[in-house]
């Protein structure tokens, strides 16, 4: 099922997310429901906030032809590479802008897979990226929060009227 997106201001992309006790089939349930949202939009990962679900949950996939989507839940950052890499980033809840964003090249990342087992892996480019993307989602941020103020207004004020303009 294609779930709506909360949008910006609302409270709960500002809110921490809560930790997964454990992989449910309810949990599983909302990683399907987020892949299939994720799929229907443009982008490479999609965090649980974003649709309004308050749990430490997300999916990547940046396959070419996807169907390759990760499921990571409480995912956290063990190791980033000094190396950074910009990305054009945008986000469904804030629609019609984006913005350069500098993020490490590579990371580790230790999280619970589908099958509920602790799962270490290293992403790299777009894939690193994207996760980095999600768990500052999981974390209450947007990738507006990494801009200065003058240009984090300007992203906003861009989306805002792309929102008036498609009603």
């Amino acid at each position: 099922m294609i779930r709506p997106f909360v949008m910006y201001p609302d409270k709960r992309l500002k809110t921490v997310a809560t930790p997964v006790e454990a992989v449910t089939d309810e949990i599983r349930a909302i990683w399907t429901d987020m892949i299939e949202t994720m799929d229907a939009m443009p982008g490479y990962g999609l965090a649980a906030p974003q649709i309004g679900v308050m749990l430490r949950l997300a999916v990547v996939d940046c396959s070419e032809n996807r169907g390759k989507a990760i499921r990571l839940a409480n995912p956290e950052i063990l190791h980033a590479s000094g190396q950074f890499r910009e990305h054009e980033e945008g986000s469904p809840n804030l629609p019609g802008a984006s913005a350069v964003i500098s993020r490490p090249r590579a990371v580790t990342v230790r999280f619970l897979n589908e099958a509920g087992e602790i799962e270490e892996r290293d992403f790299v480019d777009i894939w690193a990226t994207s996760v980095q993307h999600q768990i500052d989602h999981l974390n209450g941020r947007l990738y507006i929060d990494r801009l200065s103020p003058l240009k984090r207004k300007m992203v906003v004020a861009k989306s805002e009227k792309y929102l008036r303009r498609v009603g």
